[in-house]
């Protein structure tokens, strides 16, 4: 004959379990606390360029800036939303107009954006990029990459609206 019901083990990992998760945890399906805004990185205003063109392509390509941008709270995608992008590359200076440009996310709201390949400044290579469109809180992102030898760099946006 089978035993059923607790035994004392059983019981001492239910009791563990519910400390361990709370009782809501048991009741109700896990819930996402919500995406955090992010925050403007040190530096990364240097040498940006207040209503920078949308183009297609900065200089004569060959590197690309990608990424996605995302609201804060739910994270839900943001289309047609402006991120200005600027560097220094092989063909300018972050500080030179030319080496700026901006660029719309998509439906699903990431952008690309191809340009020149970026080379070290101050010792690293690293992109600016810029939300300052109005709709949201304005950021600055400074990504620093791995290599200088890398042809891609991704910068992702989580925007807290106003």
């Amino acid at each position: 004959m089978t035993k059923t019901g607790f035994s004392r083990r059983s019981m001492i990992a239910l009791g563990g379990a519910v400390l361990a998760t709370g009782t809501t945890g048991l009741l109700l399906p896990a819930r996402a606390a919500g995406l955090a805004p992010t925050p403007s990185m040190r530096g990364g205003s240097n040498n940006y360029r207040p209503g920078a063109p949308i183009v297609t392509q900065i200089g004569d390509g060959g590197f690309w800036m990608t990424g996605t941008v995302r609201r804060a709270g739910d994270g839900a995608p943001l289309p047609n939303q402006r991120i200005q992008i600027w560097a220094h590359t092989t063909e300018g200076h972050e500080r030179d107009p030319q080496s700026h440009g901006a660029t719309l996310t998509d439906a699903n709201g990431e952008f690309r954006l191809e340009m020149p390949q970026i080379v070290p400044a101050f010792g690293q290579p690293h992109g600016h990029l810029a939300y300052d469109s109005g709709e949201f809180e304005t950021v600055f992102l400074r990504p620093i990459m791995a290599s200088s030898k890398d042809k891609t760099l991704a910068a992702h946006f989580v925007l807290q609206p106003l």
